[in-house]
């Protein structure tokens, strides 16, 4: 499970970075919202789901099920990214970010599903 460990610590390092960032009103993200057609709240709430996404990840390493939960809250919350940057007509360049998270995001629940076993009757 060494994959999953890394892959945790590439998604617990950028999404607490850009999790506080828009909680804590970085000028970065405060114009790429804008840029994005979103209201400023919406910016605080995606924060906010970013930090909660972190504490599964970290949670995930005593109770590895919760990982396979953390992964597709990313992946759906990535999913949402990229489809408002297309909305946007963002280029390329702009867009591809949220892919390849929504990509590790999905890989992460993928490799720590048959953890559910665990906790399932």
């Amino acid at each position: 499970m060494v994959i999953s460990f890394v892959l945790q610590f590439i998604l617990i390092a950028i999404f607490v970075s850009v999790g506080i960032q828009k909680i804590l009103g970085h000028e970065q993200q405060v114009a790429i919202f804008k840029h994005l057609k979103l209201p400023q709240w919406f910016r605080l709430v995606t924060g906010w789901v970013e930090v909660v996404g972190v504490v599964g990840l970290i949670i995930g390493f005593w109770l590895p099920w919760v990982v396979v939960i953390a992964g597709l809250w990313f992946a759906i919350t990535m999913l949402i990214g990229a489809i408002v940057h297309i909305r946007v007509k963002d280029s390329y360049s702009k867009s591809i970010p949220a892919f390849i998270l929504l990509i590790i995001s999905v890989i992460l629940s993928i490799l720590n599903f048959s953890e559910l076993q665990n906790i399932l009757p």
